[in-house]
């Protein structure tokens, strides 16, 4: 398990940036309004997705640079066009994770702090984390925090099935009507994650890759057990809000510490005082891990990207743009706090529509002239990729048609 654990790093890094308001808030809001009906949906974009978020550990491991050095190479323009993409989100999202979390951590531990204050300490605690420990502490931890949200995660699910307040209906449902849609769409978006999460997996690979030699298969391997790890806890909490909410007829708040106190007292009152800090636990570090490889991810992709764009390195970029990001995302934080419901839908709806764009980027660096022959995807895996491509332009015009 030991050499396991070491061998292990980028992936729970992915694992830890995925499971957060994807699965925390719309897996389990899925399972509160449809029960069992939208796995399908969990599963297929799992299954969409996977070719492109593979393709940044791969690429990092074929030519020991990352997917923003692809994207460069293909053409400058996109490189821009993805530095515009990404200037325009991270603030959002970074607001919305450390929000969710804030209002978690304001019902979980037992101090009378607002939500404001508690998103600074969360804010200080993990940049802290990152200007200190940097990478190494980083992949550290977040071993640490997984393997707790896992096993958590689990023993909620374990308990809820034993007493599921209806029975239970597998179903699978498609929703037709434009809320539901809307929500569908929004569901995809950040399931597992948004698609540029496979350039902070390939800088994160390379930093890995400074303890020893990167190779494809170790790549995918440790790639796949965060994967897989997403598609668990995905599951694990739309069969929470199945079991506990669903047909409750509850409306979820917008309010992040509303929300938080909703999510746990309904798991409370049906399995039992009892539960409160496993199933607190469980969202903690949901959202606590997010919150944390964001911090830090968003900062170095865009120090990254303007080097590149710029053709010259700059001396504490990383830094500059740390408190970059923590500058915007407190100005969104102190003037618009009650309206999460409302970022977030718009951060995972936006993240949905940008998907094809970096599906398609990172289908053409994986076959591009830098990457090695005997590293390239192959035929099966190329034209499922481009199977996926059209799926993903296919829904985002479906929910551009429903609007």
């Amino acid at each position: 398990m030991k050499t396991l654990l070491k061998q292990l790093g980028p992936g729970l890094l992915f694992a830890g940036a995925a499971i957060g308001v994807s699965h925390l808030v719309q897996s389990t809001r899925s399972g509160a309004d449809y029960g069992f009906g939208l796995v399908w949906v969990l599963v297929l974009i799992h299954i969409i997705k996977y070719p492109f978020f593979q393709y940044g550990p791969r690429y990092a491991a074929a030519t020991g640079t990352s997917l923003l050095e692809g994207y460069f190479n293909l053409n400058k323009a996109v490189l821009v066009t993805y530095f515009i993409i990404n200037l325009l989100t991270i603030f959002t999202i970074q607001t919305a994770v450390t929000v969710v979390t804030a209002g978690i951590a304001s019902y979980v531990f037992p101090v009378d702090l607002s939500l404001t204050t508690w998103s600074v300490l969360i804010t200080t605690l993990c940049t802290a984390l990152l200007l200190l420990g940097k990478y190494n502490l980083l992949d550290s931890l977040m071993k640490f925090i997984i393997i707790t949200l896992t096993i958590s995660t689990l023993i909620a699910v374990g308990i809820a099935s034993y007493k599921p307040h209806q029975t239970i209906d597998f179903v699978q449902v498609l929703p037709t009507d434009a809320a539901g849609v809307a929500f569908l769409i929004a569901f995809m978006g950040w399931m597992p994650a948004p698609l540029d999460i496979s350039i902070w997996h390939s800088l994160w690979s390379l930093e890995k890759a400074k303890e020893g030699k990167l190779t494809r298969k170790s790549a995918i391997f440790d790639f796949n057990i965060g994967f897989l790890g997403t598609i668990i806890v995905g599951t694990c909490f739309i069969a929470l809000g199945a079991l506990v909410m669903h047909n409750t007829g509850v409306q979820f708040s917008a309010s992040s510490s509303s929300f938080a106190k909703q999510l746990i007292d309904l798991y409370t009152s049906s399995l039992g005082n009892w539960a409160f800090y496993i199933i607190g636990i469980a969202a903690f570090t949901t959202m606590f891990s997010t919150t944390l490889t964001t911090l830090d991810a968003s900062p170095r992709v865009m120090s990254k990207t303007v080097e590149l764009i710029w053709g010259r390195t700059i001396k504490g970029s990383y830094t500059i743009w740390l408190v970059i990001l923590i500058l915007g995302t407190g100005c969104i934080l102190f003037l618009l706090t009650s309206e999460m419901g409302t970022l977030i839908e718009i951060a995972t709806i936006l993240s949905f529509l940008t998907a094809p764009f970096f599906a398609i980027a990172n289908y053409c660096v994986m076959n591009g002239k830098n990457v090695p022959l005997e590293d390239r995807p192959s035929k099966f895996l190329n034209a499922f990729s481009i199977l996926s491509i059209i799926l993903l332009i296919a829904f985002s015009i479906w929910y551009l048609t429903t609007l």
